[in-house]
């Protein structure tokens, strides 16, 4: 008789606790305050093995740059000699950031959701360095971590969540590309999520913005592409950054910090490693640098395998 084939590992992107779901968000946490929230990598060591300073004399502008992955991506960036504007809408933790990572660093207060700061952060790049070079369009939001059925969905949360992720950074977009069109050069990212790849992994709201962004990146790289500016997004798998393991420990109320990073990272799928904010920080630089100049219209997926496949499950031996 033959045998069934044994269960394969779960795809593990919904979590069941004290009788409520929460889907996992790849990429959560990657802006501040009321524009996302996250940790801080800027002890991480970079092991990748260039010793080169990939950014040497450009100027970048990465918004949700207080904490998380943009901070991450901002101490990265300098350590390979960019000067970097940090726009955040926590003022407080912003000043901190700047703080922390010296005089290449000058903060300015953004909230994306008005376009009119997102312009004066670009203009104050250019009024202190005379050029802007890479755009990090980073500031996000998770909205509620135990999402509703769609049903039961507040239009006026999805309009919250919506006008962060996604009208923010269309005024990042639209103000970067005023100054690099004219250069004839630059770079713009965007911080997307493998919720934007695959439908169930977050609330209605955020995986709907981040379904969105790629399909901006593809539109305005048709156009940028004339003028020697690129555009690129990043889908990164979930992190345990500030947000996401607040987002958890409302649903695991008695574990430990430590116990809640590890149920992050056990959401991965790549064995013996885990998705961390130096991560994206390095696919970051590897964008803003001159080694993508060929490199636009794409979404740089950081996951570890867990988008390509979703395993089959069969019943237990006690069923056949």
């Amino acid at each position: 008789m033959l045998r069934p084939l044994p269960l394969l590992a779960r795809h593990r992107s919904l979590i069941v606790a004290n009788g409520k779901k929460f889907y996992s968000t790849g990429g959560s946490g990657s802006g501040s305050g009321s524009n996302g929230g996250g940790g801080d990598s800027a002890g991480h060591s970079d092991s990748s093995g260039s010793s080169g300073r990939r950014l040497e004399g450009k100027v970048a502008l990465i918004t949700g740059g207080a904490s998380g992955l943009g901070k991450a991506t901002a101490h990265h960036f300098i350590k390979h000699g960019a000067r970097v504007i940090i726009a955040d809408v926590d003022a407080k933790l912003g000043l901190q950031t700047q703080r922390e990572l010296g005089p290449q660093a000058h903060f300015v207060p953004c909230d994306v959701t008005l376009e009119c700061q997102v312009a004066e952060a670009v203009q104050t790049a250019v009024a202190r360095h005379g050029k802007l070079d890479v755009m990090y369009n980073n500031a996000g939001i998770t909205g509620h971590s135990i999402p509703p059925s769609i049903a039961d969905l507040d239009l006026e949360e999805f309009d919250r969540v919506m006008r962060v992720n996604v009208g923010g950074m269309i005024a990042g977009i639209k103000h970067a590309a005023r100054v690099m069109i004219p250069a004839g050069s630059g770079s713009i990212l965007c911080t997307s999520s493998i919720s934007g790849l695959m439908g169930g992994l977050g609330p209605h709201p955020y995986a709907i913005s981040k379904f969105t962004i790629p399909g901006i990146v593809k539109s305005v790289a048709s156009e940028l592409c004339r003028h020697g500016v690129r555009i690129n997004c990043i889908s990164p798998a979930p992190i345990p950054t500030k947000t996401s393991i607040t987002a958890i420990a409302h649903i695991f109320p008695a574990a430990t910090t430590e116990k809640v990073i590890d149920v992050i990272n056990g959401l991965g799928e790549l064995k013996g490693a885990k998705c961390e904010d130096i991560d994206v920080a390095r696919a970051a630089l590897f964008l803003a640098s001159d080694e993508a100049k060929y490199v636009t219209g794409h979404n740089l997926v950081v996951d570890g395998g867990f988008t390509c496949f979703k395993n089959l499950s069969f019943p237990s031996d006690q069923f056949l």
